[in-house]
């Protein structure tokens, strides 16, 4: 049978229950405006009826508050993440694609391309072609050409300096991922501390949440969190949980209150992807948060130790630390887009299938034995050197799965077989170099060079800019070495050699005119077979950054021919008339089916459509973004008037506890106070 005091106990419970809802609406209504907050309830149940042992069976106990909850929908949760990632992927490329925009934009009267070009091939060549002869109108044009050789330099600077921009953005986002991680893990573990004691640390759950919504933007997020239980009991709970973030498509970030830190480490001068990259690209590391700590004691907070020591930490990286892929399809965030910038080569990268490989095949002038290996290739910019972009200055090459370092490379072509192949020269087994010999059991495997970026970025835009200079420098410049039957045959264009010895003699301009590489002729005097290696002065060598004028040129302009034939007269033009053709006629010279003077509608197509498209996903991603939030704080956000709807129900619901036990305070006067003994 109940007690006599049991619906003194009933009324009690619904005087707690209606207080703790009362608090949370409270609580709620200061937090209307505060950002991640998430609207909480008081979860409530029956408490356990009593067997009275009558007839009317259990008596209703009252009711039990269990928890206070905060309201959250993971499924939308997870659907704002991954939609997240997307406007941060595509806000970083519709800011610097609208940048390169403007580096490439020629609206005809700007000093763009254009105006520059048609100086120089239509204005400046008309003059001359009026009196061949003149010292005057050749000077002229020389200095026309050198306009736009200025163009292409100042243009390949500004390329170069968007892409320094990017890169330093990538160290800024690592930086911001490795400060999210350890906000994170610190909440992971005051949330446990606080769980473990049976109460929910709802605030800073908010606070969790609020963290991973701002790294979504950066890099592709998933979570999971599970339940902790008893070691010795698997079916008890003990209050804690598990919460686990992963990033780029997989790989754990945080783990409780463990996380890893991501270091991003300057790539050598030697370990270039690409001919037009700037020095000291960053890749990226996985570090162990314990070997970040035990480094930041032992060498940065180091006093004795020089700061030529303390630069050792990007090869103590490299020997411990996992390679973060940046090239990994499933990265998202701001940091694909940066990456894609900086890399995107359309997918124009190198690759082939290695065929031969040779231990100590090469030796150096210092004496150091070098292995080999033989890479046949078919893509289109490999076999052709106008459109390579491959280093010159070595570089990492990955060989069935395991990466050498490589010194040179010379490409081959074989006119028996048909075929083109790659020679390198693997860097000497030395400190420094690579660890171990190059075996046989490489051969049929694949072999690549950086990797494949199936965007539009910087390299892609830069190899085009120098394809255009080499294409047309080469064109131009053999056409002047035939003026004159051959006798007056100074060239116009070359490239400023950056690596040139004064001392040694070298020349300070690389001399396209002489023959290089070695290779077989045919009866008519054509190459068929050859090889050229990257140190000769072939137009690999020529950018768009050291695209210049030939000094014997720009200093005496009268040394340029204007005709083919010596016998013919001083007023004959026909040299100045191919030239012309060079320039605008796309059936003596095409650059991607057009003429030479159409080479910045070419490009600037390929900008102004990654721009558009660009700005459209971008406008798309946030438009989901805002409906994704909307539906997330249709569940959690705290609504005004629901509060108070809820204030004036959970008042009255106090008021009749309340007035419950007046009632009872009043029954129980009778019974034990007026009641007669």
């Amino acid at each position: 049978m109940s007690s006599t005091f049991f619906g003194l106990n009933i009324s009690y419970s619904g005087l707690l229950s209606s207080n703790a809802s009362l608090n949370t609406t409270a609580n709620n209504i200061a937090n209307v405006q505060t950002e991640g907050y998430s609207r909480q309830e008081v979860k409530t149940q029956a408490a356990q009826a009593i067997r009275t042992f009558a007839t009317y069976g259990c008596a209703g106990a009252g009711v039990d508050t269990l928890a206070v909850e905060r309201m959250r929908d993971e499924f939308y949760d997870a659907k704002f993440w991954n939609n997240n990632a997307k406007v941060g992927e595509f806000n970083m490329k519709a800011y610097y694609m609208e940048e390169m925009e403007g580096y490439f934009y020629d609206s005809g009267d700007n000093a763009g391309f254009s105006q520059v070009f048609d100086r120089f091939a239509i204005t400046g060549l008309q003059e001359l072609l009026k009196n061949p002869g003149d010292a005057s109108a050749k000077s002229q044009y020389i200095g026309y050409a050198g306009q736009l050789t200025d163009y292409f330099n100042g243009l390949y600077g500004n390329m170069q300096a968007m892409q320094k921009d990017i890169n330093s953005e990538i160290k800024l986002q690592v930086d911001q991922i490795n400060s999210y991680a350890s906000e994170i893990a610190s909440l992971d573990k005051q949330i446990n501390t606080i769980e473990l004691s049976g109460q929910k640390a709802n605030e800073l759950r908010d606070q969790r949440t609020r963290l991973v919504d701002q790294l979504s933007e950066i890099v592709d997020v998933t979570t999971q969190e599970f339940p902790v239980t008893d070691a010795n009991d698997p079916t008890r709970l003990t209050g804690a949980s598990r919460f686990i973030l992963k990033i780029a498509g997989g790989q754990t970030l945080v783990d409780m209150n463990e996380y890893n830190k991501l270091e991003v480490v300057a790539r050598d001068q030697s370990e270039k992807v690409n001919q037009t990259d700037i020095d000291g690209l960053y890749d990226v590391y996985w570090v162990s948060s314990s070997l970040y700590t035990t480094y930041q004691s032992d060498v940065v907070n180091n006093p004795k130790l020089t700061n030529a020591e303390k630069q050792s930490w990007n090869d103590y990286v490299k020997d411990r630390g996992q390679k973060f892929n940046l090239d990994n399809a499933a990265l998202g965030g701001k940091l694909r887009g940066l990456v894609e910038l900086r890399d995107g080569n359309n997918g124009e990268f190198f690759t082939g299938t290695i065929t031969d490989t040779a231990m100590d095949a090469y030796t150096d002038p210092d004496g150091k034995k070098h292995d080999t290996v033989k890479i046949d290739v078919t893509a289109e910019w490999l076999t052709d050197l106008n459109k390579s972009n491959l280093s010159d200055q070595g570089g990492i090459i990955n060989l069935g799965n395991k990466e050498y370092k490589y010194d040179s490379w010379t490409l081959n072509y074989d006119a028996g077989t048909d075929k083109y192949s790659y020679e390198f020269v693997l860097s000497a087994i030395e400190e420094g170099g690579n660890s171990s010999h190059i075996t046989i059991d490489r051969v049929g495997k694949n072999a690549k060079i950086g990797a494949n970026f199936d965007y539009q970025g910087i390299p892609y835009y830069m190899r085009q800019m120098n394809e255009w200079c080499r294409v047309f420098s080469a064109a131009y410049n053999d056409t002047l070495s035939k003026g004159n039957d051959g006798t007056m045959n100074t060239e116009l264009f070359t490239g400023q050699n950056p690596t040139y010895n004064e001392a040694a003699g070298e020349n300070s301009q690389f001399l396209f005119s002489k023959e290089y590489g070695t290779y077989a002729v045919d009866a008519s005097g054509n190459r068929i077979s050859y090889s050229v290696n990257v140190a000769d002065d072939s137009y690999y060598r020529l950018t768009a950054g050291n695209f210049a004028i030939v000094t014997a040129m720009a200093n005496d302009p009268s040394l340029m021919a204007n005709k083919f034939h010596t016998a013919d007269g001083v007023e004959q033009n026909d040299l100045l008339e191919h030239l012309r053709k060079i320039a605008t006629d796309k059936d003596v010279l095409s650059f991607r089916g057009a003429s030479a003077s159409e080479f910045l509608q070419s490009v600037l197509s390929d900008v102004a459509l990654n721009a558009a498209s660009a700005n459209t996903f971008q406008g798309s991603y946030t438009n989901i973004s805002n409906s994704i939030d909307m539906k997330r704080e249709s569940i959690s956000g705290v609504d005004e008037d629901e509060e108070a709807v809820n204030l004036v129900k959970f008042q009255n619901a106090y008021n009749l506890s309340s007035k419950m036990i007046q009632v009872f305070q009043e029954i129980y006067d009778r019974l034990i106070n007026q009641t007669g003994v």
